[in-house]
């Protein structure tokens, strides 16, 4: 009796495992859970403005708030042929202490988007066939002021 209640368990298992994957896309590239705090809940608000911002001026979307080990993508976009791997920042005061939404993107938060990128891109290039070209925007939010860098910065070259 045992053996089969463990088999029973791996099954069920393994089914939901399969639905998951169904709603939430490839394994290794999860959306995020609900916001729960409130600057979760306000970056989460500064997200669907920023989507609507860029959907406006013509981008599509292709996900939002994907994880990976290595990193998370705030949204994917394509413009036109080229992917858009867009971060946003938001900061409630605009006169910040620490240089504002667009200085919170570091070295460390670069490099860790663009190994996410890359990941994203193996699992893009997996299912199309083909790597698209690709760049990096930032949709600033400080206090009501709204600023979006196209290129903001470079894989190769770090911030430009």
């Amino acid at each position: 009796m045992r053996v089969a209640g463990r088999r029973q368990q791996r099954r069920r298992q393994a089914l939901l495992a399969r639905e998951r994957a169904a709603v939430d896309g490839p394994p290794g590239l999860r959306p995020q859970p609900a916001p729960v705090s409130p600057a979760q809940r306000h970056g989460a608000v500064a997200e669907r403005q920023a989507l609507a911002l860029l959907q406006a001026a013509g981008l599509l979307r292709v996900a939002a708030n994907v994880r990976c080990r290595v990193g998370e993508l705030d949204l994917v976009m394509r413009d036109g042929a080229t992917l858009v791997f867009v971060e946003v920042r938001a900061r409630r005061d605009a006169h910040g202490s620490h240089g504002g939404a667009l200085a919170s993107v570091t070295a460390g938060k670069r490099r860790r988007l663009c190994l996410a990128a890359a990941v994203f891109l193996q699992q893009w290039a997996r299912r199309t066939g083909q790597t698209p070209p690709c760049r990096f925007d930032v949709v600033a939010f400080d206090g009501h002021t709204v600023a979006w860098h196209r290129q903001a910065f470079d894989a190769t070259e770090g911030r430009r």
